[in-house]
């Protein structure tokens, strides 16, 4: 099977194949002019980043641009530095070094099996299993997303373990750990159909969305054949495709309105097409995960009397004061999370590492209607602060950076990437970073012998918003950091990419032929 590639930032949309971002009109195709020789000097940089951002193209468009040298501190470039500008994914760098710092890189997240007694000696667990949620985002199947019921073993060892034969009550996954809404703040209802969107819950399962594969039928005027790939999703489907003469024009929507489980499909495939793959939120996931951990249980001979289902705050917690843990769920070390969001690009996986790291805020005293990612929030504030960043120029609301309310500085951002190239974590915090023309959301980008597997650096795009931070090797030996955003840019030439914008940038600071200084 071939799926289509995951959008996790805002990628992908409502329409199959057909991306809405960046959403901007296109103006009429202009020549493209061949690539710029390298730069020499840390002066002739200057001019022709200056020169790039001066375009009369961008006059109705916004740049925040610096570039800093690790080694000396000095400043080599910097145009509307403190511009609070959106920086889409960019946000995740946030989040991460905040995650790195805090927790450290050893730090994994603990989930604990809670009962109200211990099996019998029979194997009998009278009562009810309850998994208490803390956001690990590490229950998925590989990229490929066709090991659907390996997810579950880790949950079958723990309970074989434990010598249960038998559960008599309901499996029950309880997320009333995160004080979250099932979105992040700042989100558009329109993101909440789409995988970048899908919902925050502290027990999630594939990342919260589910894959429909999509076929024609044999003969025209017959309808498409619609299927879910993933069992237990509660989801209905409404199969409105139909199959159209060879060689028509392939047409598809997958639509799932807001707070509904029915997934409308819509359009026409010819007859001959390939099979084709979308993906589609679900919602209430934890409820999801309860019901494919029952269904997994007794695939593996261990019968639940009981139901399924799932509690979320504002929901008193299931699990009584005086309950057991049964056995607990280990995830990967922080550094491996981090960089399991980072890379890609996955909104969900950064959401909740930033609301775990607002609940480990909690204390008895915090009012319980102050919500995970407020708590973060004042975690991501006091970190700035702690290291002489300029935290009013960080203006967030949420963490992954889905939210078009999101505002930052390249000033911050360089400050930030200096702080984290100094740390104790540095290490992992570089390499959680996409790599040019190897992994994650740059591996088809700087294919360019100076940039490819030189520039680190993460990316970020929203509609009308595209981002680039990171750091750079030059030619010269000498490391940089720098951050690059463009906001507002309505009239990039339809066949230039607006990546390609930033991507340039990076090339002439890896090209660099001799050292700042």
């Amino acid at each position: 099977m071939t799926f289509l590639p995951r959008a996790s930032c805002v990628f992908g949309a409502v329409l199959l194949l057909v991306c809405r971002l960046p959403g901007s009109a296109a103006v009429p195709a202009t020549p493209v002019p061949p690539p710029l020789p390298a730069v020499r000097t840390a002066a002739e940089l200057v001019a022709r980043l200056e020169a790039h951002v001066a375009q009369p193209r961008f006059s109705g468009s916004l740049w925040g641009v610096r570039v800093d040298s690790l080694e000396t501190g000095r400043t080599l470039f910097a145009h509307h530095a403190d511009r609070l500008m959106s920086p889409a994914s960019n946000s995740k760098l946030y989040t991460g070094a905040l995650a790195l710092d805090v927790l450290g890189p050893d730090h994994r997240i603990v989930t604990p099996l809670l009962v109200r007694a211990k099996p019998d000696a029979a194997g009998t667990l009278a009562g009810d299993l309850i998994i208490s949620g803390r956001g690990d985002p590490s229950w998925k199947s590989a990229r490929r997303r066709d090991d659907f019921h390996g997810i579950f073993a880790p949950f079958v060892a723990v309970l074989r373990a434990a010598g249960v034969k038998r559960i008599t009550g309901d499996i029950i996954a309880d997320t009333t750990w995160f004080h979250a809404a099932p979105n992040g703040a700042g989100w558009t209802v329109d993101d909440l159909n789409d995988d970048y969107g899908a919902e925050i819950a502290a027990i999630s399962l594939e990342d919260n969305y589910a894959d429909v594969r999509l076929a024609p039928a044999a003969t025209a005027g017959e309808p498409g054949a619609v299927t879910l790939i993933q069992p237990e999703t509660g989801l209905v489907l409404d199969n409105r495709l139909v199959t159209a003469a060879p060689g028509a024009e392939r047409q598809v929507v997958v639509r799932r309105l807001f707070d509904d489980n029915v997934v409308h499909v819509f359009g026409q495939l010819p007859v001959g097409a390939k099979e084709e793959f979308s993906e589609i939120t679900v919602p209430r996931p934890a409820a999801w995960f309860a019901r494919a951990l029952k269904a997994a249980l007794i695939r593996e001979g261990i019968p639940v009397d009981g139901g399924a289902r799932s509690v979320r705050w504002p929901d008193a917690p299931s699990a009584p004061a005086d309950a057991l843990k049964l056995g607990e769920i280990v995830s990967s070390p922080m550094r491996a999370l981090v960089a399991g969001f980072m890379k890609p690009s996955q909104n969900l996986e950064t959401d909740l590492i930033f609301a775990y790291l607002g609940e480990v805020r909690r204390t008895a005293t915090t009012p319980t209607w102050r919500d995970s990612e407020t708590l973060a929030l004042g975690a991501l504030r006091d970190f700035l602060r702690k290291h002489g960043l300029p935290a009013d120029d960080v203006r967030f609301e949420e963490g992954s950076g889905l939210s078009r309310n999101n505002l930052t500085t390249a000033n911050a951002t360089v400050g930030l990437l200096r702080v984290m190239a100094k740390h104790a974590a540095a290490q992992d915090f570089a390499n959680s970073l996409p790599i040019a023309g190897v992994d994650g959301s740059l591996k088809r980008r700087m294919a360019d012998p100076a940039t490819a597997g030189n520039v680190r650096a993460k990316t970020g795009t929203l509609r009308y918003a595209n981002s680039l931070s990171g750091y750079v090797t030059t030619a010269a030996g000498e490391r940089l950091a720098f951050s690059f955003m463009l906001n507002r840019n309505a009239g990039q030439p339809a066949n230039r990419r607006v990546t390609l914008e930033l991507d340039d940038m990076a090339v002439w600071l890896a090209g660099l032929a001799t050292r700042s200084e």
